[in-house]
């Protein structure tokens, strides 16, 4: 069964933006898969700038207790490590 449906819920009770709730959901859907996401890569997969991306992760950050999102680099774009949190 997906989670698909539940997540929405979630996003919309955290009080973020459209483009905040895309951001979480990437993350969520990606986390167990890599630890490393640059800012451009997902503003690529989502259709929103590596600006945009920058811009909003703050307030993805601050939304989620399940995974931990600490900038990481700079080098060629911002990287973010994204690790799911253990209950």
């Amino acid at each position: 069964m997906s989670t698909a449906h539940t997540e929405p819920a979630t996003v919309e009770s955290a009080g973020l933006s459209e483009k905040q709730a895309r951001i979480l959901e990437y993350l969520h859907a990606n986390a167990g898969d890599r630890t490393y996401f640059k800012s451009r890569l997902i503003a690529d997969d989502l259709g929103l700038s590596a600006k945009e991306v920058g811009a909003n992760m703050s307030a993805v950050v601050d939304a989620t207790r399940d995974i931990d999102v600490e900038k990481w680099g700079y080098s060629s774009g911002t990287t973010w490590m994204v690790t799911e949190e253990t209950r």
